[in-house]
């Protein structure tokens, strides 16, 4: 179990691409998501090196070593109830209403957005860069008394 204090790596869009300048920027955290498109299973084990990783699976996840990873996770660091997609538009209103933070993937696109009392962040693409999109990874971190906040590390290639 995860108590806070406490920093997440947040990652995502792989699509079978583990950049060294991604795992020096999540280097030192407590616990990883892969918010999906792994790509490579091997990233997981990459990552895993680093701290505990939970991974979802993206809709590129289509390979036998994929099957047991789960579309969504919901995991709790301290009072702080984070859930873990790949995709935004499949989120349920019960699991957003159930969480603080929702970490999403799939659009490439870096985002960090307190909306409605909850913090929506993409931590965008690690792997291969998409049209003119920059390759970003996230932290989040978390405080004792339940503050949330993120941030997105743009990757120097």
């Amino acid at each position: 179990m995860i108590r806070p204090p406490a920093v997440i790596g947040l990652i995502s869009d792989t699509h079978g691409l583990l950049r060294v300048q991604a795992l020096a920027a999540l280097a030192g955290v407590d616990a990883i998501l892969h918010a999906g498109d792994i790509g490579d299973a091997a990233i997981l084990e990459q990552l895993a090196t680093i701290a505990p990783v939970t991974a979802v699976r993206g809709n590129n996840d289509r390979e036998v070593a994929f099957e047991a990873v789960p579309e969504t996770a919901m995991l709790q660091v301290g009072a702080v109830a984070i859930h873990l997609l790949h995709d935004l538009k499949l989120l349920l209103a019960k699991d957003e209403a159930a969480a603080q933070v929702i970490v999403s993937g799939h659009s490439h696109r870096p985002l960090i957005e307190p909306r409605d009392g909850r913090l929506y962040v993409n931590p965008g693409s690690a792997g291969p860069r998409r049209f003119s999109l920059p390759v970003t990874v996230a932290k989040l971190y978390i405080a004792v008394d339940g503050g949330v906040k993120a941030e997105l590390i743009e990757l120097n290639l």
